[in-house]
């Protein structure tokens, strides 16, 4: 049994082990970062955005009129930068963004509204470098569809991803973020898009520590059992047996 139990112990340690690294170094740069950096909450910027003019907001029932959209499985209204739209979503899964004054459908942000836009979301020294469009949304940004990105020269080379048709930030990200991300990924085991904690691999390596864990309990009862019984045997008083002389002519 204890030589059982050491085997399994040493095998399946040596399998987790490095997971286990991964978990703690992992744990180690979450609770030393705070997520407010990570997040880029500093660089926030203060422009608050107009209230929405109820007084001239077009009904839903004439915006979809005007949409000629009979089928809507959803409708939303935004208050975003360049004013408030309906974005109108179709049963099929189709969008579309419409000024929710006027009713008239918008088209995609320029580059120039975009520098704009991303200029009255940013907050700190750095200087807005460059505006891009993105027609497939970057890996970092976990959004999707079509995007502008806009990146700063600060000192975590910060990147404001905005939506192309309404000018809102989708997501803040930055050197600080991705390193962060990077050990979050080792941390849950997963380095796809989902971040999902319930998934095998994570599963099966928890199983596999705490049968670690487990083993090495069943050693360390198996040991001091052991212990306990040759501690027994000693004769009263501490003193060794004296062994017999088994020399012949003695």
């Amino acid at each position: 049994m204890l030589r059982l139990s050491l085997q399994l112990h040493k095998w399946i340690a040596l399998v987790v082990a490095i997971q286990v690294l991964g978990w703690v170094a992992g744990g180690l740069i979450m609770t030393a970062i705070p997520i407010e950096q990570v997040r880029g909450e500093q660089h926030i910027g203060s422009a608050a955005l107009p209230p929405i003019d109820t007084k001239r907001l077009l009904p839903l029932e004439k915006q979809l009129a005007l949409a000629d959209m009979t089928d809507v499985g959803e409708a939303t209204l935004k208050n975003t930068p360049r004013g408030p739209i309906w974005v109108l979503k179709s049963a099929a899964g189709s969008e579309g963004w419409w000024n929710a004054y006027s009713g008239e459908n918008v088209d995609e942000i320029t580059a120039a509204a975009a520098r704009t836009y991303a200029q009255m979301a940013y907050k700190g020294a750095g200087k807005l470098l460059a505006v891009d469009y993105e027609e497939s949304a970057p890996k970092e940004a976990q959004v999707s569809g079509p995007l502008w990105r806009a990146r700063f020269g600060d000192k975590e080379h910060s990147r404001l991803y905005l939506d192309a048709f309404t000018g809102e930030v989708l997501s803040r990200r930055s050197d600080l973020w991705a390193f962060y991300d990077f050990f979050y990924q080792i941390h849950i085991m997963n380095f796809g898009a989902s971040r999902s904690y319930n998934h095998p691999l994570i599963v099966a390596a928890a199983a596999a520590t705490l049968a670690v864990v487990v083993t090495g309990i069943v050693l360390l009862v198996l040991r001091l059992g052991s212990d306990l019984r040759r501690l027994r045997a000693r004769p009263r008083g501490g003193a060794l047996a004296t062994p017999i002389d088994r020399r012949p002519g003695v």
